[in-house]
Formats: C-alpha cells, sequence, structure tokens
C-alpha cells in the first residue's frame, strides 16, 4: 500500500487498451488509485480520462522498471506480447508486482513461465495470462464446473464455444504471428514441459478436441485455453486424481463447418511466408476493430460440460462481444479483483482460476457475464 497506485493499466491508448480504460473508469471506486501508462502522452490525453498519465515504452527496460514500482497491479494491452511483453514481465517480477494481460500465444506463456515463474514466487508476483476472452472463459466456466462435481474422483470436461464476434488489427496480427512461429512454439513448450514440477499421483489431460457431431459440428479448437486450464488444473488438487479436458469451436451446419476449416486452414498457410503475412497483417489496420454498432450485436456463449462421479453438469458462460467489449471487462475486473479481493495466497506463474478463482467469477457476473450451472443426469 506504499505504492502511488493500485492498478496501472499499460497500452491504455490501443483499440482494446481504451475500451479497458474506459470500464476502469467507470467501475472503479472513488477510493482506487488507477493511471493509465503509455508511450505517447497526447494519444492517452484524448481519451479524456480523469486519471494520473504515466510514459513507458514497451522496448524501456528501466522505464518499465520505474513503472512496475509504482503500482501494486499492472494490466496491459501491449502485443503481440512475444515481440513486446517480456521486458514489463521481468520488471513485474523483479518489483513483486501483480501482472495481467490478454496473450493469446502460447510461446510467450511458456517462455514466461520459464524465466520468470520462480522469480515472481520469490517476490510475490502472481503473472497471470489470458484475462480476456482468451481463456477467462473456459478456465473459469471449466472450475465453475468442477466445483460442482464430486470430489476425489476422475472428472471428465468439454468446451463448446458459439460466438459472432469479429477480430480487431491487433488479434489479426497477434493470429499470423502465432502462425508463423510454429516452430518456436513447440520448442518453448517442449523446453517447459521439462521443467514444470507435475502434480505427483494425478493425472491431467488438456488438448483441443477432435471433430465431434453432437446435434451440430464440434471442430478442434487449437487455442492457448486449453493450455491454460491443462495449468489450472495442475495447480489446484479441487480437479480430482484424472482430469480430462477437450474444447471444440461449434456450428450448426456441415456448410458451416466446412467454410470455418478451410479459412482457418488457408490462414495457416498463409502465415507461413513473409509476402503473405504482410498481406495477412495489413488487412486490418492496428488500432483499428469493430464498430460500436457491431459489437453491440455480437455474443459469445461457451458451453462447459462436466461428468464424474456419477453425476453431470453444465455450465453456460455467456456475455456480448467476446473480443473487446467483454474482454475490457474482463481484464479490468481481473485487476480490481486482483488489487482489492481475497485471493488466493499464491505467487509465479499462474491462471486467472488459480489466481483469483470464485473472487473474479463473482466479479464477472455481477458485471454481466452470465456464469450459470445445472445439474443433469449421466447418459447411460
Amino acid at each position: 500500500m506504499d505504492r502511488p497506485y493500485d492498478i496501472v493499466l499499460f497500452g491504455a491508448s490501443g483499440f482494446t487498451g481504451a475500451l479497458t480504460a474506459a470500464y476502469l473508469a467507470r467501475a472503479a471506486g472513488p477510493d482506487t488509485r488507477w493511471a493509465l501508462a503509455g508511450r505517447d502522452r497526447a494519444k492517452l490525453e484524448r481519451l479524456g480520462l480523469d486519471a494520473p498519465i504515466l510514459l513507458a515504452d514497451a522496448t524501456d527496460p528501466l522505464a518499465l522498471a520505474d513503472l512496475a514500482r509504482q503500482t501494486r497491479v499492472l494490466a496491459t494491452t501491449v502485443g503481440p506480447y512475444t515481440r513486446y511483453g517480456e521486458p514489463l514481465v521481468a520488471a513485474c517480477a523483479d518489483a513483486g508486482t501483480h501482472y495481467l494481460d490478454l496473450t493469446g500465444e502460447s510461446e510467450f506463456v511458456d517462455r514466461v513461465y520459464m524465466r520468470y515463474h520462480d522469480r515472481a514466487a520469490r517476490t510475490g508476483a502472481k503473472l497471470v495470462h489470458a484475462c480476456g476472452f482468451d481463456s477467462i472463459p473456459y478456465d473459469l466456466g471449466v472450475l465453475h464446473t468442477v466445483t460442482r462435481l464430486p470430489k476425489d474422483v476422475p472428472l471428465k470436461v468439454s468446451a463448446f464455444l458459439r460466438s459472432n464476434g469479429r477480430p480487431s488489427g491487433g488479434t489479426l496480427a497477434t493470429a499470423v504471428s502465432v502462425l508463423g512461429r510454429a516452430r518456436q512454439t513447440v520448442e518453448a513448450g517442449t523446453r517447459r514441459r521439462s521443467a514444470e514440477i507435475r502434480p505427483r499421483g494425478r493425472r491431467v489431460s488438456s488438448l483441443p478436441g477432435g471433430l465431434r457431431y453432437v446435434g451440430g459440428w464440434a471442430l478442434p479448437m487449437p487455442s492457448l485455453d486449453h493450455q491454460i486450464v491443462g495449468y489450472s488444473a495442475r495447480l489446484l488438487d479441487r480437479y480430482g486424481p484424472d482430469f480430462t479436458y477437450r474444447q471444440y469451436y461449434a456450428v450448426k451446419t456441415l456448410p458451416a463447418a466446412l467454410t470455418t476449416v478451410a479459412g482457418a486452414g488457408a490462414l495457416a498457410v498463409l502465415a507461413q511466408f513473409p509476402p503473405s503475412r504482410g498481406w495477412l497483417q495489413g488487412l486490418i489496420e492496428p488500432g483499428d476493430g469493430p464498430s460500436a454498432e457491431r459489437r453491440a450485436r455480437s455474443w459469445f456463449k461457451v458451453t462447459v460440460v462436466g461428468e464424474g462421479g456419477g453425476e453431470r453438469v453444465v455450465t453456460e458462460v455467456a456475455g456480448g462481444d467476446p473480443g473487446y467489449d467483454e474482454t475490457a471487462k474482463m481484464l479490468a475486473e481481473s485487476a480490481l479483483c486482483l488489487a482489492f479481493d481475497d485471493v488466493p495466497d499464491l505467487a509465479g506463474q499462474l491462471t486467472t482460476a488459480s489466481a483469483m478463482g470464485r473472487p473474479l467469477i463473482d466479479r464477472l457476473h455481477t458485471a454481466g457475464i452470465t456464469f450459470t450451472a445445472r445439474w443433469l443426469r449421466p447418459p447411460p
């Protein structure tokens, strides 16, 4: 509490950053000490918010170290994180400052674990990645489901996403960057698996799902989310002795399924070559995104189905525009949760489920992202 700020938002002038700043201005209480940070004072001033402005560049370690020492919680929207994120993580790990981001890049998450997990554990910093649509609905949706199933039994959990949201320039740039770094991603994952201490006497399996027909088509969803859920399961004994998680993207018709698969395949191929990669990244300019009218028509629903001990629980996590309005809400509420709520006494690289858990679910539910669970009889 001897630091001047409770929360600093870094990258507040970007598309998602500006939405997060506006949400914080509405949601933060009058006693919340928060500030905006970035490299361009004029852009931050144009937000028109009544908050102090701090200047720092993502490539300036000394400025980032000073920034981290001034706050208890530092949330960043500056990506792609593989390119810009590491110096800020290092600054927070050194200063004992809680760190939050919106990354969907597994290479970055694995690299941070290898380089900064132990350091953050020593200083008391919580390093929490994927605090937006990647990967809160899945991570907290699974936690909400697991805590309603019997303890100490094998659990099988699946999650199915439906959504009509659209990407911004930053999101597209991140996706292309991830797809273009497949080799580095595999190498970082291999190094982490060899170093991470696994829970004894417990088994965790967390992967993208395979193609399924469940009244509609469930497609494999190779995102960061399953990695985050798997790490939560390794950190939390409540997930049981044998935990299995699979994740899917759900569409209603076969033509829609084929179109989705073809589009994802084309994106992956084009991202491998510099000329086509540059063309993809130029389709939407960084800082651009869907209009307020388009976001108002957007929605998401994640259905989590959990089974174990003869019981079956179905949780629905639902909200509005997933990539931007709700992501801004998720990041801001995560920062407020770490700053003010009674959260688990853990440090190092964590997940939203292990770092905040039920307090964050309650915050998000109150803020309009609904978590509803119902018990069903398991299939014979």
